[in-house]
């Protein structure tokens, strides 16, 4: 029987003939004119002959087709068309060969409108880009294991913890997004990777902010007017994030108060809730210096083109020999406020656009304490004027 089913050999294989030639259980070589030659297996099934190609000689070797054959007989076995079956299986392993970054960035596309600023500051991806793709962006994604994703965050699960459970959050993500696709993933592979990194040695620290008792010193030396340092002014006083800040524009001005737009806030995923910031004389008067140097509706402009960035006033700090940054005037405020001042709760976290109590609590209490806020936020301004600005 072994004679019957190989009657071919290599060599006579390469030195037949155009013509056609059988190794036995319906395995053929067809030798062309032109000199390719193609193995074919022929079957029954369900009555009627059906034709198989299974790839040219010699690139598939004589045990190669040998090899196919028998796996597309046993198929013919079951009952089942064998040229159907490899449809059908190619269907499957085109489904499941999806690559990571084509899944990521999907993923990204699809959750761009609930991202502040349809998430061009690339915040969102960036973990991913960074530190995932680079390593597994060229491998299916039904082939990543919690092996995989404990290999590529081990170097920075540590050292760069913040950014390694971002990094494992996006990814977790990226996967459950496959899995809507209809692909094969193991939905658990970020958790059991979790568990294999273990618990992180890193503790988060809190941004370093200036004292409140020195913020009317340092508000005082900020006297030369450029764009860094009346940025910086402004965000003394209104105690925002520096995005919306740095992406102010003057429409968003209106008489006292300064709308940014629901999208320029951080957590605001409701294009239809704005926050408005109550302006002290003092934030009014900051703004008008800042007029001259507006450019394409924006009123801190970077150098070159858009606006400055945050690291633009870090470095400014740096620069003085500070170690704090922007962003801790917001704790520098709400000290003050908690040390000096007797307002409610809810006003203070509101002036730092903080989402306050549950849902049901806040669709009866729609009011944004924007009375209130200007209220405190004028006597803010006073006090860090304490030391009145002499410009140079």
């Amino acid at each position: 029987m072994a004679r019957a089913l190989n009657k071919l050999t290599t060599a006579a294989a390469k030195a037949h003939p155009p013509g056609k030639y059988s190794d036995g259980g319906g395995l053929w070589l067809y030798k062309r004119q032109d000199g390719g030659a193609q193995w074919v297996l022929r079957v029954h099934v369900h009555g009627r002959r059906r034709e198989m190609g299974l790839g040219r000689f010699p690139e598939v070797s004589l045990n190669e087709a040998r090899e196919q054959a028998e796996l597309w007989r046993t198929s013919v076995r079951k009952g089942l068309d064998p040229i159907k079956e490899r449809e059908r299986q190619r269907r499957e392993d085109a489904l499941n060969m999806h690559l990571l970054k084509d899944i990521a960035l999907d993923a990204f596309e699809s959750r761009k409108a609930e991202l502040k600023g349809d998430g061009e500051a690339g915040r969102w991806f960036s973990p991913l880009e960074n530190h995932v793709l680079p390593k597994l962006g060229k491998v299916p994604v039904s082939q990543i294991d919690q092996r995989d994703i404990r290999d590529t965050l081990a170097p920075i699960w540590h050292d760069k913890a913040h950014t390694a459970k971002k990094a494992i959050s996006r990814l977790g993500i990226c996967m459950r997004h496959a899995a809507a696709l209809g692909l094969d993933v193991d939905l658990q592979a970020t958790e059991k990777a979790r568990a294999l990194l273990g618990r992180q040695r890193h503790k988060t620290e809190n941004i370093p902010a200036v004292p409140w008792q020195e913020v009317p010193e340092f508000y005082q030396s900020l006297n030369k007017g450029t764009v860094t340092e009346l940025a910086l002014r402004l965000l003394v006083l209104t105690a925002v994030r520096s995005f919306p800040l740095r992406n102010l524009r003057i429409e968003q001005v209106k008489g006292d108060v300064w709308t940014i737009p629901a999208a320029n806030m951080k957590g605001r995923r409701d294009a239809t809730v704005d926050f408005r910031v109550p302006l002290s004389n003092e934030s009014l008067a900051v703004i008008e210096q800042a007029k001259p140097f507006e450019r394409d509706g924006f009123l801190f402009p970077s150098i070159r083109k858009g606006v400055i960035s945050d690291a633009t006033m870090g470095r400014y700090m740096e620069r003085r020999g500070m170690v704090e940054r922007p962003h801790g005037f917001r704790s520098s405020f709400r000290d003050w406020v908690a040390e000096t001042q007797s307002v409610p709760f809810e006003v203070a976290e509101t002036c730092l656009g903080h989402v306050v109590g549950g849902s049901v609590e806040r669709a009866y209490k729609r009011t944004d304490f924007l009375e209130q806020r200007r209220a405190l936020m004028g006597k803010w301004a006073v006090f860090v004027q304490k030391f009145p600005i002499v410009s140079v």
